[in-house]
């Protein structure tokens, strides 16, 4: 063969193999990110946009309570490339070492994190080593307006826990319905706080008298649910929620997109709400890493977290966005709190295996009232 067709050759194989890289092309491998998250909680085609800009696949799967997600980590070979677990339970599965940190050369975007979110998501993940914040919020008390001033008056507002946790107040509301997050680890906290005790305390005798408050409430309660609390409070079918901040926001817009009359209201008690941080980390197994990093930093595009915080009502870790996100979200105080409100929050940490254990029993009997 002449050296001509020597080079024609080598061209041709070399153009060949790229060919068969190049996304939807015959032969390509396909490119795949295993990404598994809350409910309701990435804004529709922020998914689609990644894939159509990287030719990565987007295997999507949600869950609306940490321990599920929990219980898939600690078993391992979990199939998943990034989660989203809350600060509180991403602190003890770094002990367990269930993440791989991160090599933040592999996530420019990171430059905009918003310092504030970084150095309290440092109390759990010291350094920031293992996770960046994707979206933070507080859980708070979530209302219908109409229905609210139906029972307690035209003038009344709501802006203490004394709504949730004195069975009297909460039993005006029993007719109309109400909902509380089925999670002990946002319900006893408040109601520690509202005692007046730490809320992060792992003295017995204060988580029993916290479990004490829930369960005089308890017949109050319609149902114990972390995520149909939404959609139940945008169609009415319930007027009363101790839920996070941005279900109620999202539950808020879908009210008014529906034109219904039905207008839900936000609060952050007086006496103090939870903070917390749902944060993206990469699982010690995870088997697409390289797809992994570009889904993360592919979040941390400013105009990307501007999206999804517009849609969530979620406030989000990067500080970039926030030139972006719309001003009716910027400006909600329930969404990025001022100064004085965010004085008044506080965070939970990572309990002992016997203090949770503790806890686990106590909510059990709680919501089953035995």
């Amino acid at each position: 063969m002449t050296n001509v067709g020597r080079s024609g050759a080598r061209l041709g194989l070399a153009f060949a193999a790229a060919l068969a890289w190049l996304p939807g092309s015959a032969g390509a491998e396909e490119r795949v990110v295993n990404f598994y998250n809350w409910s309701n909680y990435v804004a529709p085609d922020v998914l689609d946009a990644f894939t159509k800009e990287t030719g990565i696949k987007v295997v999507y799967d949600t869950f609306d309570a940490n321990e599920t997600l929990e219980t898939r980590l600690m078993a391992g070979k979990s199939g998943y490339d990034v989660v989203v677990p809350t600060a509180y339970f991403l602190q003890r599965q770094i002990k367990a070492n269930i993440f791989q940190k991160l090599d933040k050369s592999k996530l420019p975007n990171l430059g905009n994190a918003w310092p504030v979110v970084t150095e309290r998501l440092a109390i759990y993940d010291p350094g920031n080593v293992y996770a960046a914040n994707y979206m933070w919020g507080t859980t708070g008390i979530g209302y219908n307006v109409a229905k609210l001033k139906a029972i307690l008056g035209p003038d009344a507002k709501i802006d203490s826990w004394d709504m949730v946790f004195k069975p009297e107040n909460l039993a005006k509301f029993r007719d109309c319905g109400v909902h509380m997050l089925d999670s002990a680890d946002d319900i006893f906290p408040a109601a520690l706080s509202w005692l007046g005790l730490d809320p992060n305390s792992t003295k017995q005798a204060d988580l029993e008298k916290a479990a004490d408050v829930v369960a005089k409430v308890r017949p109050s309660v319609r149902k114990f649910h972390s995520s149909e609390y939404l959609s139940a409070l945008a169609t009415g079918e319930i007027c009363f929620v101790v839920g996070w901040s941005g279900d109620i926001m999202q539950a808020r817009a879908r009210a008014a997109e529906a034109k219904g009359g039905i207008e839900i209201g936000y609060t952050i008690p007086k006496e103090g709400a939870q903070m917390f941080f749902d944060n993206l980390a990469i699982p010690a197994d995870a088997k697409n890493v390289k797809e992994a990093y570009e889904l993360i930093n592919y979040l941390y595009r400013p105009d990307v977290a501007a999206k999804n915080s517009d849609f969530l009502s979620y406030a989000n870790g990067n500080l970039a966005s926030q030139k972006l996100v719309d001003p009716k979200i910027l400006g909600d105080k329930n969404v990025y709190p001022d100064e004085a409100t965010l004085s008044k929050l506080f965070v939970i940490t990572a309990r002992d295996p016997a203090t949770q254990r503790v806890i686990n029993r106590l909510w059990t009997k709680v919501k089953t009232g035995r």
